[in-house]
């Protein structure tokens, strides 16, 4: 029995090493985190909108979308649900219908269910200040900076500046405190 014996109690056998192997993949599952998790963490809090713009695509140019001191808010909560609503300067009460009206024109606001994919911020849109987001999913590019979050549109046709042409936002928030 001597040296056969011996070395073959030396070597291990294939069931200790699928026990290390599955032991070792039970560790690594049970203390991974999802990327997804991670990305969301970055926006969860509420943030205070400082500026919003539009650029027109025909011409390059940027404008302030809703005057030179807009006001909102966004929430990403830790559960998966944004609240946003931006409404732009110098909102008076309306007197009138018309004026009730064209307050809509200044006034961004919906919330739904959010993920956040590396850059792309999804929401699935569930009450909406225009009823045609409702059931949709808005796609946004996302970009956090220390405290500072901005938010920018694909090009598209914006409900509230239709006369444009094809635009994009780029809203810019602070980390509310």
């Amino acid at each position: 029995m001597g040296a056969g014996w011996a070395g073959a109690r030396l070597r291990p056998s294939m069931e200790d090493r699928m026990s290390k192997l599955v032991g070792f993949t039970f560790v690594i599952l049970i203390t991974a985190q999802p990327c997804v998790a991670d990305d969301s963490n970055k926006v969860v809090g509420t943030w205070k909108l400082v500026s919003y713009e539009t650029e027109v695509q025909a011409d390059g140019k940027k404008e302030p979308a809703m005057g030179q001191n807009p006001t909102g808010y966004a929430v990403f909560n830790p559960d998966g649900r944004v609240f946003l609503m931006l409404t732009g300067d110098g909102r008076t009460p309306a007197k009138t219908a018309e004026a009730r009206s064209e307050l809509f024109t200044t006034l961004v606001a919906y919330t739904g269910s959010y993920r956040l994919e590396g850059d792309k911020w999804t929401t699935k849109v569930e009450v909406s200040w225009i009823p045609e987001w409702v059931g949709t999913e808005q796609v946004r590019s996302v970009a956090v900076d220390g405290e500072r979050l901005q938010v920018m549109s694909p090009w598209r046709v914006n409900p509230n500046w239709a006369d444009k042409g094809m635009t994009r936002s780029i809203v810019t928030f602070v980390r509310s405190k």
